[in-house]
């Protein structure tokens, strides 16, 4: 689970980098210590929060929240109990026009997981929706399937 975690982190990273950082940088925050953190984020240099970005099956309340406080909002699902779990909460999130959920196929995540080493090098493409991400010896595709309406 901890390295599937942090390989998400990682695929969310290379899914949301800006193309150049005018407007400050996207950085890994301390959600895994801070409840008012998510797992990303990209702040100006002001400190304002451009892009907020959650791994895992977050609370719909804290989605909403995260929502209000950032001009965009992007959430990583990769359980295989995520229907089950956007079930629940997707028409509580009808509101937040500025939220996009996407979901990580379980299949995927765990294979992503089992690139994890102590000191890896990553590859990673990301292609028409798909993203290959690949080590010296291993390579994953994941295809993210987005799950929000909207743009």
């Amino acid at each position: 689970e901890a390295d599937e975690r942090m390989m998400i982190r990682l695929l969310a990273f290379a899914l949301n980098v800006p193309a150049d950082d005018k407007n400050g940088k996207l950085d890994f925050a301390k959600d895994l210590w801070d409840v008012d953190e998510p797992a990303l984020w990209h702040k100006d240099y002001t400190e304002q929060i451009l892009h907020w970005i959650d791994v895992g099956q977050s609370e719909d309340k804290r989605l909403m929240k995260a929502a209000g406080r950032a001009e965009r909002v992007t959430s990583y699902s990769f359980s295989s109990s995520t229907p089950v779990w956007w079930k629940a909460i997707e028409t509580k999130l009808t509101r937040a026009s500025n939220l996009v959920v996407w979901q990580i196929e379980a299949a995927q995540s765990q294979a992503l997981a089992k690139l994890a080493e102590r000191s890896m090098q990553l590859q990673v493409t990301v292609q028409d929706g798909t993203v290959w991400m690949s080590t010296t010896t291993d390579s994953v595709e994941i295809t993210p399937k987005r799950l929000t309406a909207g743009d």
